[in-house]
């Protein structure tokens, strides 16, 4: 017998009906806010970015393959990792599906991480995706939009990420603030790609966009952490299913780390 309050369908259609007022509620806010993300002011990028890609040496302008705005993942792989974020590799998974609606709509996606292009290359065949990725390792991209941190900063507190100033790496630090953000267990998941805590989070997630008008690249957006929510192809479905996301601690994995018929009957 359930536990979870029961009713007749009449008194489910009123709880619906009084929910569904709330639910439309958050849609008109939801538009509010693309539009005032749409309000930002653009700053101009004046560096010379360089990027290496399955087709070779990029430019950041090269990026945008002919179309006018370019969405970027900062796909947490960096050069010591032996492979990608799990987490990371989750929100990927739903990037095959989509992109070619995005370039039907003069818009470009990419994924960049700093790990070489060789690393990244293969853990996409592994994977299984066909998304553009492109390796920035060498260069100052990452680095300049707060999604890699150096030795120093960690050791340091000189750390800038989501919009604020971290405290100095000690035992837990960095790996304490990514929990509170939602990302899990950091270290269980630092394990999953080969790495300590500290190697880890010298990589961040997150997603910037961009804009190319008369020859110039414009930085337009750009969000981390939580703020990646909507990102995951699973959560929204979660979110409307009975339990919801019923997380207790990290459940998902990378798509080819799953046994068969793992997920079943768990309540």
């Amino acid at each position: 017998m359930t536990k979870h309050k029961t009713g007749t369908r009449k008194e489910w259609l009123a709880a619906r009906l009084e929910l569904l007022e709330t639910e439309k509620d958050l849609t008109r806010r939801s538009d509010e806010l693309a539009r005032r993300r749409q309000e930002l002011p653009w700053v101009r990028i004046d560096k010379a970015y360089r990027f290496e890609t399955d087709e070779g040496s990029a430019t950041l302008t090269e990026l945008f393959r002919g179309r006018s705005q370019l969405l970027v993942y900062h796909f947490m792989f960096g050069p010591d990792y032996k492979a990608g974020c799990p987490s990371c590799s989750a929100v990927a998974d739903g990037f095959g599906g989509f992109i070619v609606h995005l370039e039907n709509h003069d818009v470009a996606m990419t994924a960049i991480s700093r790990a070489p292009l060789a690393k990244l290359q293969a853990y996409k065949r592994r994977m299984g995706w066909s998304f553009p990725w492109a390796s920035s390792f060498g260069g100052d991209f990452n680095f300049d939009f707060n999604v890699s941190l150096t030795e120093q900063q960690q050791r340091e507190g000189t750390v800038e990420y989501n919009y604020r100033r971290e405290a100095a790496l000690t035992e837990s630090g960095i790996g304490d603030a990514l929990t509170r953000q939602g990302e899990g267990p950091v270290a269980e998941i630092a394990a999953g790609t080969g790495t300590d805590v500290a190697t880890y989070t010298r990589e961040r997630p997150g997603m910037s966009a961009f804009v190319l008008e008369d020859g110039v690249v414009y930085h337009t957006y750009s969000t981390y952490a939580r703020g990646l929510d909507g990102l995951w192809g699973m959560y929204p479905w979660l979110d409307r299913a009975p339990r919801g996301r019923n997380e207790n601690g990290v459940w998902w994995r990378r798509h080819d780390e799953y046994e068969a018929g793992s997920g079943a009957g768990k309540a």
